[in-house]
């Protein structure tokens, strides 16, 4: 990509009469501006027609009846031959059921081993461990979050969910390294997985909780399986992203040394692709264990299920108390991670195997030890009660910014001029427009930007969503996350920018995004239903909140990725900050910003349930609905709705990487 920078200069010198014009090679750039602007001025008069045509041979209104087709027969049979099935068929019997007995020995494994250590045990080995990769400051982090998991009473909740979340990571790592290892080395197979990545991401949970618990019945098993499902995309996405942004230069050396395509990757495109890899296993493991209350409601048990049974009761210092371990968790199995992967590579240090041994020999004397004492489990004395004073919290939160506040008015009055001014008015004009013109409105902003595949594929989508016979409450859900998304990714993308050009706010942010990103939904949803009140503006709030964290982490890691010699060199000509940002920095980071546009669309769209709770409607309430009553028509056809808004969306704001090319010459 050819990048301009400014000098700071009086001004820049215009180019002589008399120059000479570019040879036809030089000339390419302008042709495919020309082009470009051709194309648009002819798509946007295609529009116009189409338009016009449209409104006199199709007139307006919703989605016609007689082009909706009803499935919830087929889906209902479907059901009912997994049921009669399920204890006789060799796809359960020789297949399914390996699976399923492999992550219940897997998870009663991972248990057992917690349970033998013990708490000191288990406590000594988070700060060995964390020791031995990071140095004592994480070692003194990592032990104290075990340490608050036991005092705040939630010792043993903490192990089970623990041993879910180390097999569902590592199955979520695996499989999403080795879709994304394929998309990163395939064009063909990059175009394929997309759908499907989307697809993984965008269906809401309690979508396919029921035909999970179809298959593998109400246990631990589908809950590994449902985290996985949502926790693998982010993995595939970043390593196809790191596999796929390789320092060209270095791979055309490593290829001219005579490297075969197996020496390539280990020796070149892995460890370029290092951060990226990183990044993808850190935000596998925020998102299962934000699917741990989730998993709950199908017989996951541990945190989740405190949580679940909290929020029950509207007691939401009970739920807090049981969400805060959930947080501590991630947050040190992030930073272990990450100062593991830091490692890769890296010389060996002296003695290191004589620290492994000694860190192995203390952790097993401090588990004997406890063995041999008999206090295996926290002990009950060493326990704190935070859910009063949480409750206490709330209540006065809600007493006095609820309404009321002097000059900018309460939060309620926030949440009914964001409906009045912004919900209302969008819901109202996509459900007025023809539903034909939807179509063609969607069909002409993924050609502008993609092709007409691209188009095509989002037209598509959008016309599945009518056939499904829920066009207008898929429209409702619409504006919701058009809503979302626009106040995501302003909010993400200054925060991701002004994170990467600060260490010391970078720093100072990373916690709280680890707590956005990790504290289950439920915990959060009571202090916004007691802010905003029940309606469609704390779901987009919510929203918000969920999907902030991974804006803002993949834009800072896009801004800081930047070559340093492209900074060095706008520098040099005498370029200011704000050059080096909005002409070095953020184009050649654009890859990284399309990857956050894309990952804020699928994590609204995968709180639309969320907020169906809190009075968001639409799809969101039938995908609920369906879970609760076990209706699997109701709750799989509003999924596919979602995934198919996910899928439009994704094609109206991903560029293709034909045309890519075409504006990198231009």
């Amino acid at each position: 990509m050819t990048t301009t920078v400014t000098p700071a200069s009086p001004g820049p010198a215009s180019p002589s009469p008399s120059s000479p014009r570019p040879s036809s090679p030089g000339a390419a750039p302008g042709v495919l501006r020309a082009f470009a602007g051709h194309r648009g001025r002819l798509l946007g008069a295609g529009t116009a027609v189409a338009l016009v045509l449209g409104a006199v041979l199709l007139g307006g209104g919703g989605w016609p009846a007689a082009l909706a087709a009803d499935p919830s027969g087929a889906l209902d049979r479907a059901g009912d031959w997994i049921v009669d099935n399920r204890d006789g068929h060799p796809l359960f019997l020789y297949f399914l059921g390996h699976i399923s007995n492999a992550v219940v020995v897997s998870v009663r494994a991972v248990y057992l081993a917690l349970l033998a250590l013990g708490w000191a045990g288990v406590t000594a080995a988070a700060g060995l461990v964390a020791w031995r990769v990071a140095g004592v400051r994480l070692a003194l982090t990592s032990a104290a979050a075990v340490a608050v998991c036991g005092l705040l009473g939630m010792w043993v909740p903490t192990l089970q969910t623990l041993a879910l979340m180390v097999v569902a990571v590592a199955a979520s790592v695996l499989l999403g390294g080795l879709l994304g290892l394929a998309a990163g080395l395939s064009d063909r197979m990059h175009r394929i997985l997309r759908p499907v990545l989307d697809t993984m991401q965008v269906l809401p949970a309690f979508a396919y909780l029921l035909p999970v618990v179809l298959v593998f019945g109400i246990g631990v098993p589908a809950a590994v399986l449902a985290t996985v499902v949502y926790a693998a995309p982010p993995m595939a996405r970043l390593t196809a992203l790191g596999l796929r942004g390789a320092d060209a230069g270095v791979m055309e050396a490593v290829a001219s040394l005579g490297a075969t395509g197996r020496q390539r990757l280990l020796t070149a495109r892995l460890p370029l692709a290092r951060k990226e890899l990183l990044l993808g296993v850190s935000q596998s493991i925020m998102m299962a264990l934000g699917m741990a209350v989730i998993a709950s409601v199908i017989g996951a048990g541990g945190l989740g299920d405190r949580v679940y049974q909290a929020l029950a009761s509207v007691d939401v210092g009970a739920a807090l108390a049981a969400g805060v371990p959930i947080v501590l968790l991630a947050v040190v199995l992030d930073r272990v991670t990450a100062a593991a992967g830091e490692r890769i590579g890296a010389a060996p240090a002296r003695r290191a195997g004589l620290g492994r041994a000694v860190a192995l020999a203390v952790t097993a004397a401090v588990a004997v030890a406890g063995r041999l004492s008999g206090r295996l489990s926290w002990p009950d004395g060493w326990t704190v009660d935070i859910a009063e004073p949480v409750n206490g919290a709330v209540d006065w939160m809600t007493a006095h910014l609820y309404s009321g506040v002097p000059l900018v008015g309460g939060t309620a009055d926030w949440a009914a001029r964001f409906t009045t001014w912004v919900l209302n008015p969008l819901r109202d004009g996509l459900q007025w427009l023809p539903w034909w013109a939807v179509l063609l409105t969607v069909g002409a902003l993924a050609l502008l930007i993609g092709t007409w595949r691209t188009a095509a594929t989002a037209v598509l989508a959008m016309a599945a969503i009518g056939v499904l016979g829920i066009w207008d409450p898929a429209l409702d859900t619409l504006s919701q996350v058009l809503a979302a998304v626009a106040v995501t990714l302003v909010l993400g993308i200054a925060l991701g920018v002004a994170a990467a050009r600060s260490t010391l706010l970078g720093r100072a942010l990373r916690p709280v995004l680890d707590v956005f990103q990790t504290l289950p939904q439920f915990v959060y949803l009571i202090p916004v239903v007691a802010l905003f009140g029940v309606g469609r503006a704390p779901a987009v709030a919510a929203a918000v909140v969920y999907a902030l964290p991974a804006v803002v982490r993949i834009t800072a890691q896009g801004v800081r990725a930047v070559d340093p010699a492209a900074l060095e060199s706008s520098r040099s000509l005498g370029a200011t900050g704000r050059q080096q940002l909005f002409q070095v920095q953020l184009p050649l980071a654009r890859p990284a910003l399309l990857l956050a546009v894309n990952q804020g669309v699928v994590l609204v769209l995968a709180v639309v349930v969320i907020g169906g709770l809190v009075g968001g409607g639409a799809l969101g309430y039938d995908a609920v609905f369906g879970l609760a009553q076990g209706d699997l028509a109701t709750g799989l056809v509003a999924g596919a709705a979602i995934v198919c808004l996910g899928l439009a969306l994704d094609r109206v704001t991903q560029p293709t990487e034909r045309r890519d090319l075409a504006r990198k010459g231009a």
